[in-house]
Formats: structure tokens, C-alpha cells, sequence
């Protein structure tokens, strides 16, 4: 164990604090790594939870960081925190000793350690997911579905969609991200990156890269792991020229390469194929001024950094050194008042700054003064920084958030002076911003020196950028200049996509601005552009919330005739508006038309690959089958509409019953179209018994005055009836669907 500097003073500054913690990690860290024995007891106590947690993940294998979290646990000023346990969970995790993780959280559910609550079920999901630990998965899972009153977060099907894809069960792992869609969950970068990762490991370069290439129309950010994932695979297969293009592509979306990359780098400079990137990589091959004075960058849970951390030891004449141990965020807050004391603290310690650490130090300041206190302040520092345009992007992105346009304003100035280009994804970054600001006039002139400030730009980039703009614009409840923006659009030769439209069309039918709504639907049918389910969906709430039941239908029609579903509020909305109205027939129609997709037994988990696209929201390949994901559950409930024809309720009672009679009899892993194909066999069995037999059954007696009246209360049915129980039957006969209709034509065909 190496000696210590004394503790500081009481009195000391959160900087000379942050060092002293800093020297005590590092201390533990070579001591986990050395051949000696390690004491903990030898260390001052006591040691706070920040030291521990810090200290444990940086141990170098599970087997020492368990050795210190038990070692931690005998102190006797010390006692475990919800940050140490969890950082110990993480190592157990990711190290796939499942064993060790359920010790440790049937501690923690045992009250034997008092200071940390039990863990939230997303850090369960998360740690169990990481030892691939599928039945805990699927139990926690089952629990917060059962727990929460809202659906479960993205990043809990992200988790799980990551298991799936780690085991090789592709099928499971596209039922999951289906489920995803259907139930409103947004996917998210980390979903992409998955999937990303996923097709590169089964050799599908070429889809990774057209799933990646299309992230940016979806409003997706893409990321360093996302490039390094793809560059290495490339790079692997010998496909320089798209390594290259990746290359100038991340480029233009400002993103710092991380450590993999830079590895990329590397081996591609070695093969001599350099084309234009040759500036680009050698900006970012390792720095000779550093030496052994970098820093090992604390472990951070962001997707961008998950690739940031390489091997921090060197070897000098059989002794090992690392890299002093440095944690950005915890700097940052040592920093959050800016005062002399600590700035005189820093300046002594003799940081080595590189654009990496400034970009980290930047992000992780809360408050947009102070981080434009250590950018002037580091720019004069000794060792040779100088901001570039990863530094000055990321400072401008603070500012344009905290709406500091003179700021903002005097950087873009100097770097035009400069001659230095901001990446496209900087510049369309800060017009959003300014729009969270409430700048809306600060975003339209960068708009307007976008070339000024990036160089030239595409087509589909400058769509997307008027995309960001309007939306600013939106936010800042400038309406009318929007739809100047809009028209602006369109004269130069740039037509709005549908998510574009989608928004627009959702600010104002919430302003109840319905002629507008027309007027931007009107311009999508001249564009010939196809209207998603999102944008249908819009529309006919618009219209119901203006009492415009006519209207509403004639787009509900026009939403099936484009083969598309209303999902199940839109279609309640719909229907009590037509009731409302006295549209009886029509109500009972959507209903019946929504029937095979909204009617369902309680606690089956309903799962449709037709994904629902929404704003920002648009899937890749997916199939077009509906197909349910059963669990083993018992039958709570059957819920059926109000007011439905009494054959069609009975007939609904039948198909449904069906499904629940498979249920608690053990049926759940059957085929879409076997047990849909049943129930809707069921379902016409019972129409044909009614029809025919000229007695019906009063178990599902009417509950529609109009219904109830055709019938006599001998139970004869009445030619209307017998009529409207043809038709029902021919709707089952002339599915098209391959669950229902497939399924049900198979079914009746079967041997009895």
C-alpha cells in the first residue's frame, strides 16, 4: 500500500477534496493489481461510499472487487450504500456470476445491509439481463408489468431485446421489439444500437449499415458505438471504402471516435487507404505530448462513452503503472461554484487537457455559466490546448440550451472568422435547443447562415433541418410563421416528410385549429405521400373533439382501406362520438370492423408485427401477420362492448370463451392460426345454432334495445336477424388476415 497524503482540512474546497479521494482510489487500484497483499485496514477511515464505489469498479477482475466489497464490509465506520452495491452488482453482472449477484440481493432483501434500499426492478432487469439470467428476466418483467401503472420504460425492452440477441433467439428478440412498438414504448438509440450489433455479429454488414443510414430520418441519434461497431466489422470484412465513408460521415456528425475506433484508425492508416480522412484520423491517433500522464476516465453508463475506456497500466521494469484515476462528473461538481480557491486547486493539480476530457468536463456542468467559465479558463492553461470544433461545439450546445444567444452568436462569429465548419448535427442540434430556450428568432438565423457555418449541405439535410425549425417555432407558439416556413419549404423543392407533416398536423388539431389541419392533410394528398396511422389517428381525434362524427369515419374508412388499425383509444373515441351522435349502425360498425384486433381475454399479452408508426417512430422490415405471445395467467375477465347486435356479442362470447378454455387448460404455445382458427371455428358454430336451430339462446341476450326487439321471447328469430347472422358468418368466411381467415378456413375444413 502506497503512503498517503494526509487527509485534508475541514476547511478545505471541494476540489482539494475531489484530489485527496482521487489519491485514495488510485492508491487502491495499484494495490488490487500488485503482487502484495491487500490491507484495507491500512487505508484512513473512514472511507466514504464515493471512494468505495470508485475504487470497486476500477478492481481488475470480479474475484478483487468481491475481495474489497467484503473487505469494505468489516470496517467498522463503514457501511455500504445503494452506489456500492451497485456498482458490485454491475461487476457480478457483467462477469456472469449469477451465484454471487442472488447472494448479494438476497442481502439486500434480508435488511443486511441497512443503508441501501432494494434495488428498483430496472436495475434488476438490468443486472439480470447482463448474467443472462433469462427465467429472473422474464420474472422481473412479469412483475413490473404487473406493478406499474404505465407500460414499461424503453430501456427495459431494450434490455430485453438485448438478451434475446445475446442467446441467439432472434424470433423472441423480434416478438419483443414488436411488443415494443404496439404498446407506445419509442425506440431509442441504445434499441438501434442492438439491433446494429446484432446484424453485424450474424455477417449482415450490409443491413446494419441501411438500418444505421436510416436513423437520421427517423430523428435518431446515431452514436460512437454505433460507428465503432460498424468500422470494425467493415474493417474485418476489407471493405475499406465504406470504413472511409463511415469515417467522414461521423465527421459530419461531430461525434469524438472512442477508443475502438481510434484502434480502427490505426490499422487503417497501416493499410494506406486514407482518401480524405488522412487529417481526421491522425487528429485522433494517440497523443505522444501525454505519455503516461493520461487519465483513466471513470466508467460512465452513456452510450457514447461505453467504448471510451482502454488498458490504463503500464509496465516499467516489472512494476506496474496506471494512469491517474479521474472521474469528470465528480470534478465538474467539485467545480459548480467556480470560485478561486477551487480554480487555484485545479491549476495545481496539472491536468494534461485533451479534447475528450474538456467535452466530458463541459457536459457534466449543470449550469451553462459555469461551464463557459472553464472553457475561457481552460483555453490559457499551460501544456498546448486549443479548443476545436468538438470543444466549441459542445459549448455552444450548453449555451444555445440556457438560451444564451449573445454567446452563442460571438462563437459562431469566431469560427466563421476561423474558417472552422460546425458538423451538420451541431448546427440542426442547436435550432432544436434554441426551441427549448424559446429563441425562435435565434434558430431562424442560424437557419438562414447555414452554409456560412457548415458548408454545403444536402437536400435531405436541409430537409431536415427546416423539420427542426418548425418545430422550434411550434414550441415558441409562432404558428403563423411556421406555416410560412412551410410554404417556403415547398416552394424551393423541399417536400416535408410524413413525420414533418404529423407534427404540424398534431400542434394545431390540439389548438383546435381544424381548417389548418385540413389545409396541411389537403397538402400530404397533393405531395402524394402516404399517410401513416399516426397521421389518421390525428385526424379522426380532431375531428371527434370537434363533434364531427361524419368526418371522422369517412377517415376511419379511409385508414382501413389503406389496410391500417386505429389503436384502441383513437377507435373508443371514435365510437362514443357516433353514439353521442346517434349513429348507432356506424358505432357498431367500427367496432366490428376494430373487432379481431381490440377484443381480447384480460392478461393475454396481445402482440401485432403490423407496427403502428408514429412521430419520430418508423420500423424496419417488419412483418405483417398479427400473432399473440401467450403467458401462463388465469382468466380474469371477458370485457365486451355495450350495445352490440345480440348475435354478434354472442358470437365475440364464443371466440372468446374459446381462448380461455385453451388458457386454463395448458394450450399456450399453439400457433397463431390454430388457436385463432379454433375460436373463429367456435364463433361460427354458434352463429349456424342460432340461425337454424330457431331457438336462440338467452345467455347472450341483447343488449341493444334494436336487437332485442327483432327477437320474440319464444326465442324466434326474425328474417332481419337471420340476415345480419348471414353476414357475420360471411365476415368470418371472407377473412383475409392469415391468423383469423387462414386459420378459421383450415379449422372448419378439418376432419371432425
Amino acid at each position: 500500500m502506497h503512503k498517503l497524503t494526509e487527509s485534508p482540512s475541514p476547511q478545505a474546497n471541494r476540489v482539494t477534496l475531489y484530489l485527496h479521494q482521487a489519491q485514495l482510489i488510485d492508491s487502491i487500484r495499484l494495490s488490487l493489481r500488485s503482487n502484495l497483499t491487500f490491507h484495507v485496514d491500512l487505508l484512513p477511515s473512514p472511507i466514504d461510499s464515493f471512494v468505495a464505489t470508485h475504487a470497486l469498479r476500477s478492481a481488475p477482475s470480479p474475484d478483487s472487487a468481491l475481495s474489497l466489497f467484503h473487505s469494505l464490509s468489516a470496517l467498522p465506520n463503514f457501511s455500504h450504500t445503494r452506489n456500492t452495491i451497485h456498482a458490485m452488482a454491475k461487476i457480478l453482472a457483467s462477469a456472469t456470476r449469477l451465484s454471487d449477484l442472488q447472494t448479494l440481493i438476497r442481502g439486500i432483501d434480508s435488511g443486511e445491509f441497512p443503508s441501501a434500499a432494494r434495488p428498483a426492478p430496472l436495475d434488476l432487469l438490468r443486472w439480470y439481463a447482463a448474467a443472462g439470467d433469462s427465467k429472473s428476466v422474464a420474472q422481473t418483467w412479469a412483475q413490473m408489468k404487473i406493478d406499474g401503472q404505465k407500460r414499461p420504460c424503453t430501456e427495459s425492452y431494450n434490455l430485453i431485446i438485448g438478451l434475446h440477441v445475446n442467446k441467439g433467439e432472434n424470433s423472441h428478440a423480434v416478438q419483443v421489439f414488436s411488443q415494443m412498438i404496439t404498446d407506445g414504448a419509442n425506440p431509442n438509440s441504445r434499441t438501434y444500437t442492438v439491433l446494429i450489433e446484432h446484424l453485424i455479429a450474424a455477417g449482415r454488414m450490409d443491413a446494419a449499415m441501411e438500418v444505421f443510414e436510416r436513423l437520421s430520418a427517423m430523428r435518431i441519434r446515431r452514436t460512437s458505438r454505433q460507428y465503432s461497431a460498424l468500422a470494425k466489422g467493415f474493417m474485418e470484412s476489407g471493405r475499406l471504402d465504406v470504413v472511409a465513408k463511415l469515417i467522414t460521415e461521423m465527421r459530419r456528425d461531430g461525434i469524438l471516435p472512442g477508443h475502438n475506433l481510434q484502434a480502427v484508425f490505426v490499422q487503417l492508416q497501416a493499410t494506406g487507404f486514407v482518401m480524405d480522412t488522412e487529417d481526421f484520423i491522425r487528429e485522433f491517433l494517440p497523443d505522444e505530448r501525454i505519455g503516461s500522464l493520461g487519465f483513466s476516465i471513470g466508467s460512465s453508463d452513456d452510450d457514447d462513452a461505453s467504448d471510451d475506456d482502454g488498458d490504463d497500466r503500464d509496465q516499467d521494469r516489472g512494476q506496474i503503472r496506471l494512469k491517474p484515476w479521474l472521474d469528470p462528473s465528480a470534478l465538474a461538481s467539485a467545480l459548480s461554484n467556480w470560485n478561486p480557491s477551487e480554480v487555484s486547486a485545479l491549476e495545481s493539480a496539472r491536468l494534461v487537457w485533451t479534447s475528450r476530457l474538456v467535452c466530458k468536463l463541459l457536459r457534466a456542468f449543470k449550469r451553462a455559466e459555469t461551464a463557459w467559465e472553464f472553457f475561457c479558463w481552460v483555453a490559457y492553461q499551460p501544456g498546448g490546448f486549443t479548443h476545436d470544433v468538438y470543444t466549441v461545439s459542445r459549448m455552444i450546445a450548453i449555451l444555445a440550451r440556457s438560451g444564451h444567444v449573445d454567446l452563442v452568436d460571438s462563437l459562431l462569429s469566431k469560427i466563421k472568422r476561423e474558417g472552422i465548419r460546425l458538423s451538420f448535427s451541431t448546427v440542426r442540434l442547436v435550432v432544436d435547443l434554441y426551441g427549448l430556450s424559446k429563441k425562435a428568432d435565434a434558430a431562424l438565423r442560424v437557419f438562414r447562415e447555414l452554409e456560412l457555418i457548415c458548408g454545403a449541405v444536402s437536400k435531405s439535410d436541409r430537409r431536415l433541418l427546416y423539420s427542426s425549425l418548425l418545430r422550434t417555432f411550434i414550441k415558441c407558439k409562432r404558428s403563423s410563421v411556421a406555416m410560412d416556413l412551410v410554404e417556403e419549404m415547398v416552394l424551393s423543392g423541399l417536400i416535408p416528410d410524413i413525420q414533418t407533416y404529423s407534427g404540424l398536423m398534431q400542434h394545431f388539431a390540439l389548438q383546435g385549429d381544424l381548417r389548418t389541419v385540413q389545409q396541411l392533410f389537403g397538402m400530404v394528398r397533393q405531395s402524394e405521400l402516404e399517410p401513416d396511422a399516426f397521421m389518421y389517428q390525428i385526424l379522426i381525434r380532431a375531428y371527434c373533439k370537434r363533434e364531427r362524427a361524419a368526418l371522422a369515419l369517412r377517415i376511419f374508412e379511409d385508414m382501413r382501406g389503406a389496410d391500417l388499425w386505429p389503436d384502441a383509444a383513437t377507435k373508443a373515441l371514435l365510437v362514443k362520438c357516433l353514439w353521442k351522435e346517434g349513429k348507432l349502425r356506424e358505432a357498431a360498425a367500427v367496432e366490428e370492423k376494430a373487432l379481431p384486433r381490440m377484443i381480447r381475454v384480460m392478461e393475454v399479452f396481445d402482440i401485432l408485427r403490423r407496427p403502428i408508426f408514429g412521430f419520430g417512430n418508423q420500423v424496419v422490415e417488419m412483418m405483417t401477420e398479427p400473432y399473440k405471445l401467450i403467458r401462463q395467467c388465469e382468466v380474469t375477465a371477458i370485457l365486451v362492448l355495450y350495445g352490440l347486435p345480440r348475435l354478434l356479442t354472442g358470437s365475440i362470447l364464443a371466440h372468446e370463451m374459446m381462448h380461455s378454455w385453451l388458457r386454463l387448460n395448458g394450450y399456450y404455445t399453439l400457433r397463431p392460426e390454430v388457436e385463432e382458427g379454433i375460436c373463429q371455428v367456435l364463433a361460427h358454430m354458434w352463429l349456424d345454432s342460432e340461425i337454424f336451430s330457431g331457438s336462440g339462446s338467452h345467455i347472450a341476450s341483447s343488449s341493444s334495445s334494436s336487437s332485442s326487439s327483432t327477437s320474440s321471447k319464444k326465442g324466434t328469430s326474425s328474417q332481419l336477424e337471420r340476415k345480419l347472422g348471414d353476414l357475420f358468418k360471411h365476415q368470418i368466411q371472407s377473412d383475409s388476415s392469415a391468423a383469423y381467415g387462414d386459420g378459421f378456413r383450415v379449422g372448419n375444413e378439418a376432419d371432425p
